[in-house]
């Protein structure tokens, strides 16, 4: 069966579509923008694939990994990355990220998202990787910005320096997790202003939106709580110098009803016509 058009992303808001879920939208087709979903979900073919291609004949698709660890020292994952090559066929999505992290070394694989020091010899190894994974794919790759609970002494630049590096380098996207973003702010002191004039703004193609956790002190990136206010302000500062983009919604643990994660999206796509009524003005 030949693959459907590849349909763009929206500078609209979405949702990340998780197994919960597919029932209901693909019952009553819901007025959703445009979903993301995790690739590691539906390398396996059978029923998750064909649940996902009945999904995106309604909707513009977004695949989200999860599992590359583009910081890796060990050599990339060859069964992974065709993996995601034939995903991508079958789907044709709109756009592929990945998470700038590691996650495995020597025989182990560690189920996290794991952060690294931001040296010369780490953006060499990473662009090295970024390359070889758009080459595959025969299109560019969105790199997300990780929350992350240690810094390195010594990093030679900041998360946001590397990444506008990459960038340069390679071609990539940036995938701005803005939730990501403000958990470094009150878990390490990162100056936000500096990670936002960073990063290039052309290179940024879409935005992500999620709740935390508090644990001692510590807010952790759990994915499994309405978006604080904190964080839509920081989003609504981000709009205001980058612009609009695709901005998603991420709910991954105790997940809600559909209606509740609609209504999250309704929040952000208020402040996305916002920005743009007072540019109209």
């Amino acid at each position: 069966m030949k693959p459907p058009a590849t349909l763009p992303l929206p500078y609209a808001a979405g949702i990340g579509l998780r197994a919960p879920h597919y029932r209901e939208v693909l019952g009553t087709l819901p007025r959703l923008n445009w979903v993301e979903v995790h690739s590691e979900n539906f390398f396996g073919g059978g029923a998750p694939l064909h649940t996902l291609l009945k999904v995106r004949e309604h909707y513009p698709v977004s695949l989200h990994g999860v599992g590359m660890g583009l910081a890796s020292s060990t050599l990339l994952h060859e069964e992974h990355l065709s993996a995601l090559v034939r995903l991508c066929a079958d789907v044709q999505p709109a756009a592929v990220s990945e998470h700038l992290c590691w996650n495995a070394a020597v025989d182990m694989v560690i189920n996290d998202l794991l952060p690294f020091p931001y040296t010369r010899e780490a953006l060499m190894h990473v662009a090295n990787r970024v390359d070889r994974v758009q080459e595959r794919l025969g299109r560019p790759l969105l790199v997300e910005n990780l929350s992350s609970y240690l810094s390195f002494p010594h990093s030679e630049m900041s998360e946001g320096e590397f990444l506008a590096e990459l960038t340069k380098r390679t071609g990539c996207g940036i995938l701005f997790d803005v939730e990501n973003l403000y958990v470094n702010v009150r878990n390490l002191g990162v100056d936000a202003e500096a990670f936002i004039s960073a990063i290039p703004a052309d290179a940024v193609k879409e935005y992500h939106l999620a709740g935390y956790s508090s644990c001692d002190g510590c807010l952790v990136d759990t994915h499994d709580h309405p978006v604080y206010p904190e964080v839509w302000q920081l989003y609504e500062s981000v709009l205001r110098q980058i612009g609009p983009r695709p901005t998603l919604i991420e709910w991954d643990s105790d997940i809600p009803a559909l209606s509740v994660l609609m209504g999250e999206a309704i929040k952000a796509q208020q402040r996305l016509d916002a920005l743009e009524a007072c540019h109209a003005e």
